[in-house]
């Protein structure tokens, strides 16, 4: 499916496809022979989704565009089915597993691996071939540190001055969850607008 949202529509090349339980919405551009398989979403909300060529984006995984941090995918880069991209950076030949996250303003650097439910933190950088294992965080700029699960109390040394809810919802640390919701309700209600198109553009 194809959305227009905020006034900007997908872009889709003749070699790519697209399945037809897909999403694409809004300022999302594909590169060529990209695939975006079954319940797969690319949402541009405010910024941009960028994907380049011989990627592949498997079922079920989301890739999140925003106006201060836009998804941008490079060439040859495998998302993983159930994987979370929100508004980072994955630089070519970068493998996204299964149920893996990569939050705003990360940057998965070129030839890096994301394991099982592995997750590279905001404003974090996952350095040139880098393998994050199965399950573990990494965190840190500019080269991440690698947190193993358990490891919360050394990851919360680094991980908070990452600044989470000023990098994902601009708002600060201790704001009540009625403001943050109130923010979001408002942000996504701009879905009200959106205009289902018949195919590629």
């Amino acid at each position: 499916m194809l959305i227009e949202h905020r006034g900007r529509r997908p872009v889709v090349p003749e070699s790519a496809y697209v399945a037809p339980t897909a999403v694409l919405c809004g300022a999302v551009v594909l590169g060529e022979r990209s695939r975006v398989l079954h319940g797969a979403v690319l949402t541009a909300e405010d910024g941009e989704v960028r994907v380049g060529s011989d990627v592949v984006v498997m079922e079920n995984a989301l890739v999140r565009g925003r106006a201060g941090h836009p998804a941008v995918i490079g060439d040859a880069v495998l998302v993983g089915p159930h994987a979370h991209v929100n508004g980072a950076t994955l630089e070519d030949e970068v493998f996204v597993a299964t149920g893996a996250c990569v939050f705003p303003g990360a940057v998965a650097s070129t030839g890096s691996e994301l394991r099982i439910h592995s997750v590279l933190h905001v404003n974090s950088v996952l350095p040139p071939g880098t393998v994050l294992p199965i399950g573990w965080i990494a965190a840190g700029a500019p080269r991440a540190r690698l947190f193993a699960p358990g490891e919360h109390d050394e990851l919360w040394q680094i991980q908070e001055a990452l600044d989470f809810p000023g990098t994902v919802y601009g708002i600060p640390r201790g704001t009540s969850m009625r403001e943050v919701m109130a923010r979001q309700v408002a942000f996504y209600g701009a879905h009200g607008d959106d205009v289902t198109l018949d195919g590629p553009s």
